[in-house]
């Protein structure tokens, strides 16, 4: 398989399966799908989330950071919900559940990923700017999945739904999606106002 998924921190993991050995916490998730479950549930696929910080027009690859860990949460064959952990002062503790259509999006993606035969450490990378997520393949399978910024050569997959412009699940590098990203956020030039 080429896509070797890091292991996620131990206390994420412990975490999360307190939080779905717990009645409250399923029964209050805003997931329906979660809640109809008859039968085991397990946590599976950890992705450690980034987010990319501020696009700027500079030419330079953007700073990324992690803020979580997100597991696929599977119920025998199908996905049912997602759940993020953060990074408190006390360690990793969970924080929500949820579903839509990140999920899928997010295991067509893997399986695109899995297709191209390429080894890659998958990892979620959300722009808050564009109000998008992607799954970024890292070519470094090595790598410390808690560090590192996407590097030219790396693939960025849009998860659907995408921003205008950007089409959902199509592969680029981040040399190529970049430029395209930092168009999207860059203001409009102000028009001179008219002379009094």
């Amino acid at each position: 398989m080429p896509l070797l998924v890091p292991p996620a921190p131990a206390p994420a993991l412990r975490s999360v399966l307190a939080a779905l050995g717990s009645p409250t916490a399923v029964r209050e998730a805003r997931t329906p799908a979660l809640r109809s479950v008859q039968g085991p549930l397990s946590a599976e696929l950890p992705l450690p989330v980034h987010v990319l910080d501020r696009i700027v027009p500079s030419g330079r690859t953007p700073h990324s950071r992690l803020t979580g860990w997100r597991f696929l949460i599977r119920s025998g064959d199908r996905t049912v919900a997602a759940a993020d952990t953060v990074l408190t002062p006390d360690g990793w503790t969970f924080s929500h559940f949820f579903e839509g259509p990140y999920l899928d999006s997010t295991e067509r993606a893997l399986r695109q990923a899995e297709s191209t035969g390429t080894p890659f450490q998958p990892r979620l990378l959300s722009v808050p700017e564009l109000y998008m997520l992607t799954l970024w393949l890292h070519g470094d399978v090595e790598a410390d999945a808690a560090t590192g910024t996407p590097q030219p050569s790396d693939v960025l997959v849009p998860l659907a739904p995408a921003p205008p412009g950007i089409a959902a699940h199509r592969p680029h590098r981040v040399a190529d999606l970049l430029p395209l990203m930092t168009l999207r956020v860059t203001p409009a030039p102000l028009l001179d106002s008219p002379a009094a």
